[in-house]
């Protein structure tokens, strides 16, 4: 695996050491298996964003510092220029860019995130994580599937959704898709 991944799960199994919590503890809360959870932490399997939006929550941390292993520092605003987006490459289906990454307290996490056209017709995983999330089609078509819900969007098609309910995506017509993804 990557040095990224593995830098993010040693972090966190600081956090989880530092609390002083067990990794069946942990994971009952995150809603994984223990075995999966001790693969995160070891690197050895790849961490999706819903995953460590939801364990930088569980340990009251912002997600950029489960990422980078920077605390973010900016209160008053955050510019994040168009080539210095912070990349996030946790799933294989989904490239994912920071949009606020260096902004303190966010009440949200702002991604541009890239779905490449593999073909496919379903999602190959479907996620979950607490609270909400808005979608704002940049480029190309997809399709979402929200629990049992099958949608497609295309160019300025917006959508906001509970993120509770399972749901992924996929690109469609031959050429990648680009969206606009906000999580509350």
């Amino acid at each position: 695996m990557s040095e990224q991944l593995k830098l993010i799960g040693a972090r966190l199994k600081d956090l989880r050491e530092i609390s002083g919590e067990s990794i069946e503890d942990i994971s009952k809360d995150l809603d994984i298996s223990p075995s999966l959870y001790a693969k995160y932490e070891s690197g050895e399997a790849d961490i999706p964003v819903s995953f460590l939006f939801n364990a930088a929550n569980r340990f009251s941390v912002e997600l950029s510092t489960l990422l980078t292993g920077e605390e973010p520092r900016l209160k008053i605003y955050s510019l994040v220029r168009k080539n210095k987006r912070l990349s996030v490459d946790r799933r294989k289906e989904y490239r994912y860019e920071s949009l606020a990454y260096n902004f303190i307290d966010k009440k949200a996490e702002p991604f541009i995130v890239t779905v490449d056209y593999k073909g496919d017709s379903e999602p190959a995983n479907l996620n979950s994580h607490p609270g909400q999330e808005f979608n704002l089609v940049l480029e190309g078509t997809l399709k979402i599937v929200i629990d049992k819900y099958e949608l497609i969007l295309h160019e300025g098609d917006a959508l906001y959704f509970d993120s509770s309910y399972k749901h992924g995506m996929v690109a469609l017509n031959n050429r990648p898709a680009k969206f606009l993804a906000v999580i509350l």
